[in-house]
């Protein structure tokens, strides 16, 4: 294993770069949205200018409406209506839980095997966006699916350790509480690599002074819903990007019938 540098993973997206359509309907556009850049406008990131949502408006020239969110580090598939009615369908199909979640995550330490965890989360508030709700909420249920995938060992001492250990895992949230697989995994004690809230720093700092790698690790890899008209199954895959040349550099799959084929085997 070398430590060759790879590109930057950054934060920061350049406007004039289109976004990556997955599919696109007369009633429904789903992309592949990159980490880093927010879904919509939000008052609590009053200096960006790229979102995907006004983006994706400008390049396929109709206004689009949103249906689910993933984090600002998180990248993969997203959907949005192309009509409100359309949008109301979608997101009726997720309260319930028509919608099947697939994502992957590069985690600290070797995970040994899966299982499912059924661990409540107390609602996570913004300081602005939430200073309006009650605090004394109960906690919610949460559940997630977890299976290991890959491991890797570098010969880069962290902390008290002479190596570095890191799984590849499959992940499938049967519940959608905020942030709950980044919570979630930080309560198995492997938390994701680049997660900044509720991670490990000197993994994160290990990642970007070894790879260059600046993102969260975490990717919203597939999902599969009916269509909001027809019913029929649509299946929608993003792609490992800029992770690629990391995934290739550790020995790991980057295949997609792999990744299709571990979901299927492991959470059907």
């Amino acid at each position: 294993m070398n430590d060759a540098e790879l590109t930057p993973s950054s934060e920061s997206n350049d406007i004039k770069t289109p976004l990556t359509i997955l599919y696109q309907d007369e009633y429904l556009v789903v992309i592949d949205k990159p980490s880093g850049m927010l879904v919509h406008r939000s008052f609590l990131d009053k200096h960006e200018t790229v979102f995907a949502m006004q983006t994706l408006r400008d390049q396929i020239g109709q206004h689009v409406f949103p249906v689910h969110r993933l984090d600002r580090p998180t990248s993969g598939v997203l959907v949005f209506g192309l009509s409100s009615d359309i949008a109301r369908i979608l997101s009726e199909q997720q309260q319930q839980q028509l919608w099947r979640k697939y994502y992957l995550a590069v985690v600290r330490g070797y995970m040994p095997e899966g299982g499912e965890l059924d661990y409540a989360l107390k609602e996570q508030q913004d300081k602005i966006a939430d200073k309006f709700s009650r605090d004394d909420k109960a906690p919610q249920q949460a559940i997630t699916r977890y299976q290991p995938l890959q491991q890797i060992e570098l010969a880069i001492p962290v902390s008290r350790y002479p190596a570095a250990r890191y799984s590849l895992l499959a992940l499938q949230p049967l519940t959608g509480r905020k942030h709950q697989l980044r919570r979630h995994l930080a309560h198995l004690r492997h938390p994701i690599v680049g997660d900044t809230s509720h991670g490990d720093g000197k993994h994160n700092k290990l990642f970007l002074q070894h790879f260059n790698c600046r993102r969260l690790m975490l990717i919203a890899k597939q999902l599969q819903i009916p269509h909001p008209v027809s019913g029929e199954t649509l299946l929608f895959s993003a792609g490992l990007n800029e992770l690629e040349p990391l995934f290739q550099q550790f020995g790991w799959p980057i295949a997609e019938q792999y990744y299709q084929q571990q979901f299927t085997e492991h959470f059907s």
